[in-house]
């Protein structure tokens, strides 16, 4: 089985002296089993592990959100937060494999994941609701943006499968924004109920 050693933007922070050397190190790609041309999986391995890196911040902060919302609509919030990082941890799950199907190692050490993101995740502490919920359609612009231009990319290299799992990814992507814009319209997420009198 040969493998090619490509140029990955991913830094190893774990020492090899105490963990030892890999048995396959990342920046190797092996022959994948779905008939890929190298070429191909040499260009959309980087590009797929950019956006499984994104997934995973996005899935740390509507996580985070999902444990600090608060307020009077608190559980709908709640629960809908909890939704998208379920939906999101699927997703980020599927590329993931993809990588692997197509012979490359997705990047896995939270710190690489971080540098290697499209999105930067919010600062610890606590934000308004609707703050944060900004930084999450925000986020979810962005991935929206780079899984098209990685389904243009797929798509020119012929590669049908990940274009169909990049598809899936968008409409989902597309379809949380459009619900977190819902809850960013005419509401009282800023000023909560108001007494009479």
């Amino acid at each position: 089985m040969s493998a090619t050693t490509t140029e990955r933007r991913t830094t190893d922070t774990a020492t090899t002296d105490s963990f030892g050397e890999p048995w396959r190190p990342q920046s190797m790609i092996e022959d994948n089993p779905v008939g890929l041309p190298e070429e191909a999986a040499e260009k959309l391995i980087p590009k797929l592990d950019e956006i499984q890196c994104t997934l995973w911040t996005l899935y740390h902060q509507y996580h985070k959100h999902h444990w600090l919302v608060e307020g009077p609509q608190f559980r709908d919030l709640h629960l809908f937060l909890e939704e998208n990082y379920e939906e999101v941890h699927k997703y980020t799950d599927r590329i993931a494999e993809r990588i692997t199907a197509l012979g490359g190692i997705p990047t896995s050490a939270p710190a690489n994941q971080a540098e290697l993101s499209h999105v930067e995740h919010e600062p610890e502490g606590t934000y308004r609701i609707r703050k944060s919920l900004e930084h999450d359609l925000a986020a979810e612009r962005t991935l929206a943006i780079l899984v098209r231009e990685t389904i243009d990319t797929a798509l020119e290299l012929k590669d049908h499968g990940t274009k169909r799992h990049l598809e899936r990814l968008l409409t989902a992507t597309e379809d949380r924004a459009h619900h977190i814009e819902h809850y960013l319209g005419e509401d009282t997420l800023d000023t909560g109920i108001l007494s009479e009198g």
